[in-house]
């Protein structure tokens, strides 16, 4: 996977808010590259810790890493069955913070 790639994924999950979540094919579109949304996925499967890597779910609204539960709950989220309640409230659009 290109390496240019990779960053520009984990520059726009940086810009997720606290409290926030998007989805891999968010990001992919963002980029400009809007069937990549596994290339994402992979991108975020070996990011650096800086990187909110548990904000980017998958775009049914479920949770990829099970791990990541708790996190989102530390930031007020609820999530049930490894899916985020209010998921389509709380998805937060990199298209709308990249284009303006």
């Amino acid at each position: 996977m290109d390496e240019q790639f990779k960053q520009q994924v984990y520059e726009v999950a940086k810009l997720i808010p606290k409290g926030r979540v998007t989805t891999y094919g968010a990001i992919a579109k963002a980029l400009g590259f809007p069937n990549h949304s596994r290339h994402v996925g992979k991108a975020m499967g070996g990011c650096p810790k800086d990187v909110p890597a548990h904000r980017v779910i998958s775009s049914s609204g479920t949770l990829a890493v099970p791990g990541f539960q708790e996190r989102l709950e530390a930031e007020g989220l609820v999530v049930n069955n490894l899916r985020i309640k209010d998921f389509r409230k709380l998805f937060w659009n990199p298209m709308d913070e990249l284009i303006d």
